[in-house]
């Protein structure tokens, strides 16, 4: 179980994140959701302690995240990656491997044999030899999914990763997410889509610096519940959300 306990996040003068708290349970997939600047990224982030917290615990099985990031993959949004990094895509996803087989040495069957069968679940074998800058967007994101899966993490975290890709791909990933649920997984995920992709989540968390709603889909998007995230009036009787799109393109003042 991954437990946020009173999370908070500080920049200089101003609050990221403030006092938030929530549980993750294994086999679940958890949909996180917000508007932009409201937090999402910075949370994961300080969940990874790849920033620092000015208050709180954040504990995986018992123990601080930072001390088990063996068993924790992370893939960020694609505007942090440089796509124009010179590497195939194989070596992409043997990147995933560098902590469990150590720096500088080389890489054992086992790890061989993850990262083929992990581009083969994504539909990128036959691309391995190719140069990520090749790629079209929804195909590099299926490479960096693949690395997260060859890492063999117990408790994965996407940031945007349906952010611009392709129909296929969206579908691949959901089908991964399915069965990384399947073996006790516990993903997070960063989202703006309150479409009908939701019911792909078991649980969802609202967020505006501080944590407006966890639960269920019925539980969390509620007018109430999203206004107050969004800042904005929207009536989901009036303008129920029904096709693959942002929030944002259905706010209304």
């Amino acid at each position: 179980m991954l437990e946020v306990c009173n999370l908070s996040v500080k920049y200089r003068h101003t609050w990221a994140v403030e006092n938030v708290s929530f549980k993750l349970q294994p086999g679940q997939v958890t949909g996180l959701l917000g508007a932009n600047g409201a937090g999402k990224s910075t949370l994961v982030k300080a969940i990874l302690g790849l920033i620092p917290i000015a208050e709180g615990i954040v504990q995986w099985t018992d123990k601080p995240v930072t001390k088990r990031l063996n068993k924790v993959a992370y893939v960020p949004q694609r505007s942090q990656i440089d796509w124009n990094y010179p590497v195939t895509v194989a070596r992409a996803v043997m990147m995933g491997r560098v902590r469990a087989t150590g720096w500088f040495r080389q890489h054992n069957q086992r790890s061989q044999v993850l990262v083929r069968d992990a581009l083969q679940r994504v539909g990128m074998w036959q691309y391995r030899h190719r140069q990520i800058s090749e790629l079209s967007g929804g195909q590099q994101q299926r490479v960096f999914l693949a690395r997260a899966i060859a890492q063999e993490a117990d408790l994965l975290l996407f940031d945007e990763p349906f952010n611009n890709v392709d129909q296929q791909t969206e579908t691949i990933i959901f089908d991964i997410f399915a069965e990384l649920k399947a073996q006790q997984k516990t993903l997070l995920v960063i989202s703006h889509d309150l479409s009908e992709t939701l019911e792909n989540y078991d649980q969802l968390l609202l967020l505006n610096k501080q944590l407006i709603a966890s639960g269920s889909k019925e539980e969390v998007l509620t007018n109430e519940n999203i206004n107050r995230a969004y800042n904005r009036y929207f009536n989901f009787q009036t303008q129920p959300l029904t096709m693959n799109h942002s929030v944002n393109a259905n706010l209304v003042n």
